[in-house]
């Protein structure tokens, strides 16, 4: 049977421009479901609904369209630029997109600073710092930063630096800091000396290694041995990071190699950093939504969606293959480059050579992951049959709920609520309760988290059994419409008790197991036994609990300290004049936190809707 398109989505296809332009499917509820680009809107938008298609994710795709919008350009860059702006907005199921909900780390220099600092920081700003990255690991960066600290001793304090403190901190006497605070460098010395750490970032480190090296042999021609010995210690350091750095190109070479790797549905792309002829670093990046995807799509879309982050567009990026627009990603990247970019598919020779190393690392590093991966799902099978073993529960624990209550002397009080399925944090399901009724009270604060989690699942179970519109509505909210299969609360018997009387309450004691976690002796409390279940120091299922358990720790005092960072952020901007109770919602919703806020420049307060140039310079003076 050949396909038809509903009514409406014929009348829409019927009607649709030969224009460039973005175009996005929605589902019956109003949801985005994928959002695509075309240089004719009407060929492109049609060719989902022929009678044939071979795509499985595409026949699938289209069952679910219920409305397409279209929004039309001037340009097929135009329409490239908006594409990649909507996908990071929405994030839709059926586009592929990198898999990360967080931002990647960066090194950023404060070169709009007199004596530049050195921070890590996942957002980069037009505020005129320098930044490098983007960095799949905050570790690797950190342990990097650590290194190149003994040789470029840059500033990590907040003082004001005027160089006439009688006193430099204890950083300056191990040699971690230059000490421009004492006046022991001018700022025309520091920031000449930020400049070199840059360059070395960069990959340009062949001057500042004879620069060294001619100062350790002055320092010991003037028998100033320490200082000689100091500028050695910097060039064993410097040895250590330029050791990994392969040099495998001209001098001026600046490219990015990329290729990727494909298996079971998971995808994993590779990209080697070349910079200045040398390979400065190389990162993997994991890609979701590539099922049924053709090869230059996947590179398509990765290209776009990493070097909108990107601190650094290369002069030449290196590929497997052809990829589609490659014209219009060129003239992009030679936007923000503001010089020419080019896209090469090698076929002989060295480049050739790179593509193909950097695809059997791509390889290599998939098959690595899923071996982890496969490990680590074996042991949650393994965590799950000692939990129902131990626990006496009727099915393994697929799905675990646990709570925990932190405050500071018993004010602003917090409860957590994380959920672990099928061994692993499923973070779209945690909650977080400012706690209303109670202070200084830990079993009534986790009565009152317990009894507003239930009483959202019975309102939403009385919803689906009398309102057919609301099932779609439970099916997504997960969080409270499915019951746990063993829930456990951070304590011992008290707040054990508070959870059966919360069960007993909803009458749901006999469908929710339930345990309570003490964590003196990581013992495990069953209701109405006296005697605690101690598992096995070394098993898998007390190795989940404690997962479980510090998790909910942990969302429990961030949680904690954002509402104490904003109760503090609001008295104090009651007292900015043009601050209202309005206008104090609005920057608590957009910075988060009083540090965030204090950071922000004029301009950035003021683009918080609602807020006019004059009362963001008044925040940013009275926080100054």
């Amino acid at each position: 049977m050949s396909y038809q398109p509903p009514e409406n989505i014929q009348h829409i296809l019927e009607n649709l421009p030969a224009r460039p332009g973005v175009y996005l499917h929605k589902d019956k509820d109003g949801r985005i479901l994928y959002i695509g680009k075309a240089v004719n809107l009407r060929n492109r938008v049609r060719s989902y609904f022929r009678p044939r298609v071979d795509s499985i994710k595409t026949r699938r795709l289209r069952r679910e369209i219920a409305d397409i919008e279209i929004i039309t350009t001037d340009s097929e860059l135009e329409a490239l630029l908006l594409e990649m702006t909507l996908i990071k907005k929405h994030r839709p199921r059926y586009n592929i997109r990198l898999k990360d909900d967080k931002r990647y780390p960066y090194i950023k220099v404060h070169w709009a600073d007199d004596f530049p600092k050195v921070t890590v920081t996942r957002r980069m700003l037009r505020d005129g710092s320098r930044y490098f990255g983007p960095y799949t690991s905050v570790w690797a960066v950190h342990q990097t930063l650590d290194l190149l600290r003994k040789i470029f001793p840059y500033l990590t304090c907040d003082r004001e630096i005027t160089g006439k403190d009688e006193r430099a901190c204890l950083y300056y006497d191990i040699k971690l800091c230059n000490g421009p605070c004492i006046g022991a460098v001018t700022k025309t010395q520091y920031r000449a000396m930020i400049q070199q750490f840059m360059d070395f970032l960069s990959g340009k480190s062949d001057h500042i290694t004879k620069e060294l090296e001619t100062k350790m042999m002055q320092a010991a021609e003037n028998l100033e041995f320490e200082k000689a010995a100091h500028y050695r210690d910097q060039l064993k350091a410097i040895e250590r990071v330029v050791t990994k750095q392969k040099v495998i190109a001209a001098a001026n070479t600046d490219q990015d190699v990329i290729a990727f790797a494909r298996e079971k549905g998971d995808a994993c792309v590779q990209v080697f950093f070349i910079r200045h002829g040398k390979l400065i670093g190389r990162e993997y990046f994991l890609l979701e939504g590539t099922e049924d995807e053709p090869e230059s799509k996947v590179l398509e879309e990765f290209i776009t969606q990493f070097y909108d982050e990107a601190a650094h567009i290369p002069k030449e990026v290196l590929l497997p293959q052809e990829v589609e627009e490659a014209m219009v990603i060129e003239e992009w990247l030679r936007s923000r480059r503001s010089t020419k970019v080019t896209i090469q598919v090698p076929r002989r020779g060295k480049k050739k050579e790179l593509v193909e190393m950097a695809a059997r690392n791509a390889r290599d590093t998939l098959l690595t992951l899923r071996q982890q991966w496969e490990a680590d799902r074996s042991r949650h099978v393994q965590a799950m049959a000692e939990l129902q073993e131990a626990l006496r529960l009727p099915v393994p624990p697929s799905r675990i709920e646990c709570y925990d209550i932190s405050h500071t002397q018993g004010a602003l009080t917090v409860g957590s609520m994380v959920v672990f399925v099928q061994g692993a944090p499923h973070k779209s399901d945690y909650r977080r309760f400012n706690v209303q009724t109670v202070t200084n009270d830990d079993y009534g604060a986790m009565k009152e988290v317990l009894t507003r989690r239930f009483q959202r699942y019975k309102e939403f179970l009385a919803g689906e059994l009398h309102d057919p519109a609301q099932i779609g509505k439970v099916k997504k909210e997960t969080a409270w419409a499915i019951l746990p299969d063993l829930l456990v609360v951070d304590g011992g018997k008290g707040q054990l008790a508070m959870a059966v009387e919360v069960l007993r309450q909803f009458g749901l004691e006999k469908e929710v197991p339930v345990v309570g976690l003490a964590k003196r002796e990581e013992e495990v409390f069953l209701p109405g036994e006296s005697q605690p279940v101690i598992l096995p120091r070394r098993s898998q299922g007390l190795y989940l609990l404690q997962r479980v358990r510090d998790e909910a720790h942990r969302f429990a005092n961030e949680g904690h300290r954002k509402r104490r960072s904003k109760a503090g952020i609001a008295s104090i901007l009651d007292s900015v004049p043009g601050i209202g109770p309005k206008r104090r919602k609005a920057l608590l919703a957009h910075f988060g936190s009083l540090e965030e806020l204090r950071q922000a420049t004029v301009e950035e307060i003021a683009s918080v809707p609602g807020i006019p140039l004059e009362v963001a310079q008044a925040v940013k003076s009275h926080l100054a």
